[in-house]
């Protein structure tokens, strides 16, 4: 599994847009004591409201890396950020990314590397090889955290349910399977980016078998009604062989996103088609509750819609970001 190097600068290059620096956010705001502070090119427009750090005064302070928490378009490195990542390296900073472009690809960053022996970390790939899935039962308990659609809540969920969890005296860790969530975490594995074959055996690496009292909260990627994402989901339902399942998903949303033509299932239909696949490898698999982002409702529809999906499906329904999750977790320890 990919391991970071903590505490984090946070590096927002040129950007303008607060969306594209939802990667920073994220790390701002799940794992604030291993932030120490943010770095910018002269371009940029959006901060993260932390104190400004330069690299050097980064390594000063005990920083292990330099992350990117900026998502570029295309995902590619853009040049103008070269001489910033050349100048963390020769700090003695890893630079930690979560780009499809390969920091090493760069030759100045790839000398700048050598010269320093700091680094270069690309979150979204691994060059370890990967074994095939065994639907062998494993040691300790685990849920995971799955969808309606892609982009509704998945990690914040998984984060929010292992905080409960650890919160009500449980013993749970918070299992990273996208770039932002091994960020957070310090470890874990992109599973988006593992070869179609091994994604079930690299979820089995993400959750290896532990103490019998043990939660391990993974999270979830993509959609099983997804017509571009669903193996990815299939792949990490089977190898995460989960005890239970917390549906997400969104209201506000009829079909999948960008996809007007593929309707989404009813959150009833969803569960059942969830739970059918997970028995595959865990016959006893449950759901306990549902998790909507319910951003798009104002307090009073909230509570009306949680309320009428609570009394649907007999489930606790909760919102993460909006009172917390922990009937959700008082549910998976009963």
């Amino acid at each position: 599994m990919q391991n970071l190097r903590k505490p984090y600068l946070l590096f927002l290059g040129d950007v303008t847009l607060k969306s594209d620096a939802k990667t920073g956010f994220g790390l701002r705001d799940w794992c604030p004591a291993d932030v120490i502070g943010e770095w910018a090119l002269p371009q940029a427009t959006v901060s993260l409201g932390l104190p400004v750090v330069t690299p050097e005064e980064g390594a000063e302070r005990g920083a292990g890396s330099m992350l990117i928490g900026v998502a570029p378009v295309g995902g590619q490195l853009p040049p103008a950020w070269v001489p910033a990542l050349v100048q963390a390296l020769d700090a003695g900073l890893d630079i930690v990314s979560g780009m499809h472009t390969r920091l090493e690809s760069c030759p100045a960053l790839a000398a700048a590397a050598a010269r320093s022996g700091a680094r270069l970390v690309n979150v979204r790939h691994s060059d370890l090889p990967l074994p095939t899935g065994t639907g062998r039962k494993r040691s300790g308990w685990r849920v995971l955290t799955v969808g309606t659609d892609c982009a509704l809540g998945k990690k914040y969920t998984a984060l929010a349910l292992a905080r409960a969890l650890q919160a009500l005296g449980a013993k749970a860790s918070f299992r990273a399977s996208g770039q932002t969530g091994i960020m957070i975490a310090g470890e874990g594995i992109a599973i988006d980016a593992v070869v179609a074959d091994f994604i079930s055996g690299a979820a089995e690496l993400l959750s290896p078998d532990n103490t019998t009292d043990h939660w391990d909260v993974i999270e979830g990627q993509g959609a099983l009604f997804h017509p571009a994402y669903a193996g990815v989901t299939l792949g990490l339902l089977h190898g995460s062989q989960p005890d239970a399942i917390v549906l997400c998903h969104d209201p506000s949303r009829t079909t999948i996103e960008d996809y007007p033509h593929i309707p989404l299932p009813s959150l009833q239909e969803a569960i059942r088609r969830y739970v059918e696949a997970a028995q595959l490898t865990n016959p006893s698999v449950r759901c306990v509750g549902v998790a909507i982002n319910s951003s798009s409702l104002d307090d009073t529809a909230w509570a009306r819609y949680r309320h009428a999906v609570a009394d649907e499906l007999g489930l606790p329904v909760c919102d993460p970001m909006r009172g917390g999750v922990d009937a959700i977790a008082r549910a998976l320890l009963a």
